[in-house]
């Protein structure tokens, strides 16, 4: 069934919460479990919590469990608080590990110990078994539901395999191949096993060109090996090269969007951005950590302008330009992070030469640097009548460009190499210190051409 537009949806779920609110337990299941599981999601999103207290009584926890999966995290740690222990333990059994295991991370120690001692004993063990990977490795994000078979056995009983554990598999177009010792060895897509004569060996038509990743990498580098190969699923092995799970593309897709909104938080210099919505509170306990050393370094920068006091003094003027120069500099300093950010992030700078890239942004910044020093020059000498003038704040914004882009290309190739996340080099950061070099050499060159200026 579909819902074609707000309005039908509408309908829809009137005529659900209409059931709700009559007991009519045979038009609700009915109903509501033709829909999709996003749309069911969206309807118990939108009951007050007297209908979701009965909805969980007209649903299964299987039931529930296919709607859960397709809600936000924020959301499923809520609303997992509010229903019965057990029913949300055999709910949580009844999820693919990785998800399960997602949920079960954003509680505390003592909620996790009670759902898992409530749940069928294989289940518990699976999910403890990718409980205990660092979170935002592979290992945390795999799922333990895959098809595998040995490499020894034939089509037909590969098939056999197949039929029986499809039903609980998270995808079943890759079959990976192991050994006896669980060791990967090979992949057959399922293509091939269909084509493939009965008798055949699996070996026969495996490919033993697998790529796979260890349980201990990085999410953001599974995202790019997904990426790059194109891949529905990417096997993850354990230290000792043995097939421990698979990791698959709707996984990867949360990492994407995961992994964006980190950094998005670090550029705009928070912890994390889609938590500072919460409360006031929480929103300035994000915030105060990055602008209290951006108020320190402000007052730096206000200590250097200090400096210049007697250079100030002499040629007030002066004082009119520190605004355009300092936000120039943080403006070009920050294009220029970006840039480099994002080519680290896509692994685009894999196989170009660092200093190569660094020698474009710093042309970059000569061209863009002489083009605004230029204009500011005719402006300047328009507004003030001085020529002299003009060219101090025209080459002071010449140099000024020119450090900005190359120090906002750098210092996230530096953080980069220490092995620190270069989206903590974030806007805020780059702008306050290209405000401290801009002082440096506005006010370093008003002060070493003082006379001409009187």
């Amino acid at each position: 069934m579909t819902i074609q537009n707000d309005q039908h949806q509408v309908q829809y779920y009137d005529k659900l919460s209409d059931a709700l609110t009559h007991d009519n337990i045979d038009f609700f299941r009915k109903t509501f479990l033709i829909l999709h599981p996003y749309d069911q999601a969206k309807f118990f999103l939108s009951l007050p919590s007297e209908y979701r207290n009965k909805l969980y009584t007209y649903l299964s926890p299987k039931e529930t469990s296919d709607f859960f999966e397709n809600m936000e995290l924020d959301d499923q740690k809520y609303y997992i608080t509010e229903m019965e222990p057990l029913y949300a333990a055999q709910m949580l059994a009844s999820m693919y590990v990785d998800n399960a295991v997602d949920i079960l991370n954003e509680l505390d120690k003592k909620q996790i110990a009670s759902y898992l001692a409530m749940m069928n004993h294989d289940v518990a063990s699976e999910i403890k078994q990718v409980l205990h990977y660092e979170e935002k490795t592979a290992g945390s994000i795999m799922t333990t539901e895959y098809v595998s078979v040995e490499a020894h056995q034939t089509v037909a009983e590969a098939m056999e395999i197949l039929r029986y554990e499809a039903p609980t598999a998270e995808t079943i177009y890759y079959i990976f191949v192991i050994d006896k010792l669980k060791k990967l060895v090979g992949v057959i897509s399922l293509r091939d096993i269909i084509i493939a004569d009965g008798h055949d060996t699996i070996s026969q038509h495996m490919s033993d060109f697998v790529v796979s990743v260890s349980v201990s990498e990085d999410q953001e580098e599974v995202a790019k090996v997904m990426r790059d190969y194109d891949f529905l699923a990417l096997p993850v092995v354990d230290f000792q090269g043995r097939l421990a799970g698979i990791i698959t593309h709707d996984d990867i897709a949360d990492v994407i969007d995961e992994e964006a909104s980190d950094d998005y938080s670090k550029f705009a210099g928070l912890t994390d951005v889609d938590a500072a919505h919460k409360n006031p509170i929480s929103a300035a306990k994000k915030r105060l950590p990055w602008l209290i050393i951006l108020l320190f370094l402000g007052m730096l920068t206000a200590s250097l302008i200090g400096r210049f006091e007697s250079t100030l003094e002499q040629v007030s003027i002066l004082a009119v330009f520190i605004p355009l120069i300092a936000g120039m500099a943080g403006n070009t300093g920050t294009q220029s992070l970006a840039v480099v950010i994002r080519r680290l992030a896509t692994g685009d700078l894999e196989g170009e030469s660092r200093w190569r890239m660094i020698s474009r942004e710093a042309g970059t910044g000569v061209i863009t640097g002489t083009v605004c020093g230029l204009l500011i020059v005719v402006v300047v000498y328009v507004w003030k009548k001085s020529l002299f003038l003009g060219f101090l704040v025209g080459f002071s914004l010449f140099c000024t460009l020119i450090v900005a882009t190359v120090s906002g290309a750098v210092i996230p190739l530096i953080m980069h190499r220490l092995k620190i996340d270069p989206a903590v080099a974030s806007g805020p950061f780059i702008q306050t210190l290209n405000d401290i070099l801009s002082v440096v050499i506005y006010f370093g060159l008003a002060t070493s051409f003082i006379n001409y200026l009187l």
